[in-house]
């Protein structure tokens, strides 16, 4: 069987900040900006955060359409997804997502399947000292964010930060519940810490190694789940992960929002280093309409 086109995302902003990186688009306008470039250099996905002066439902749908319409305008076929938002509830934190479904045709939201330690290494190089937030997603949370897709016909997202994630996505893919259109993300951990951009590598994850990705796509054998690699605080192409993806049959994750290292780049200038490496490999990236088909998403409307 052929190799499917190959699927690339790029994650623009995250919790990184201009401080770390002038390049990272924050305002609405940058965001759309930036969206348009990823997806002419070849991106099929953008995912993307929004400022924290929107905190409820309402705020964060309404600061997200700010800087989707114009994309969507330009690009109606685009892929475009939000985080989650804030609050210890699941309304709090997916609230959004109806209100995007119905403003702009949301077609993928966020799934995180467990809960992780993310934080900054502080200048003892201790996890922790710097920066400590425990990221939780209890059983309740994940079953809320399955119904929510299965709900709106939405394809999970579905973000790996360690092994367990992996194992709790195919209990709801054994058990028939895992919506259409799930894309798996496997993060690897590289050599900055997540939040600050500190050299020392993060504090979750497996290496960006070949033996890590084999161990991943072990446990993913037989499922047909489409799956992505990337490197949260590090470079996914240059460690070898997105050559290796390539060759697997796998997709690519890039974006200033994982990206590490001592280099300024922009958001496109990632996603044309894929491109590049896709060309190499006699591998067709996917457009948005292909990638739309390859992960079984609901047309755009």
């Amino acid at each position: 069987m052929a190799e499917p086109k190959l699927i690339i995302e790029a994650a623009i902003n995250g919790v990184a900040s201009k401080a770390r990186n002038p390049n990272v688009p924050t305002t609405p306008e940058e965001i759309a900006r930036d969206a348009l470039a990823c997806f002419a250099a070849g991106a099929a996905i953008v995912h993307n955060h929004v400022d924290r002066g929107a905190t409820t439902p309402a705020e964060i749908a309404a600061r997200q359409l700010e800087g989707w319409r114009p994309v969507l305008a330009e690009r109606p076929d685009a892929i475009l997804y939000p985080t989650i938002g804030f609050g210890e509830t699941p309304e709090a934190r997916f609230g959004h997502v109806p209100l995007l479904v119905e403003s702009c045709g949301l077609r993928v939201s966020v799934l995180d399947p467990g809960s992780v330690n993310l934080g900054a290494t502080g200048e003892d190089g201790l996890p922790g000292s710097g920066f400590d937030y425990v990221y939780k997603n209890d059983y309740a949370v994940i079953r809320h964010a399955v119904d929510l897709c299965a709900r709106h016909r939405l394809g999970p997202s579905i973000a790996c930060f360690e092994p367990g994630f992996v194992r709790t996505t195919l209990a709801y893919h054994r058990a028939g519940r895992l919506p259409a259109g799930a894309f798996v993300k496997f993060y690897f951990g590289g050599e900055y810490d997540y939040l600050g951009g500190r050299p020392g590598g993060a504090t979750f994850g497996l290496p960006p190694t070949e033996k890590a990705l084999d161990a991943y796509l072990e446990m993913l054998d037989g499922s047909g789940l489409a799956w992505a690699v990337a490197v949260i605080g590090g470079d996914v192409v240059g460690t070898g992960l997105a050559r290796l993806a390539l060759e697997r049959g796998g997709h690519v994750r890039v974006g200033l929002e994982d990206f590490g290292g001592p280099r300024k780049p922009r958001n496109a200038e990632l996603v044309e280093e894929v491109v590049w490496l896709a060309k190499r490999a006699g591998r067709e990236v996917a457009s948005c309409a292909e990638a739309t088909a390859i992960l079984g998403l609901r047309p755009a409307s």
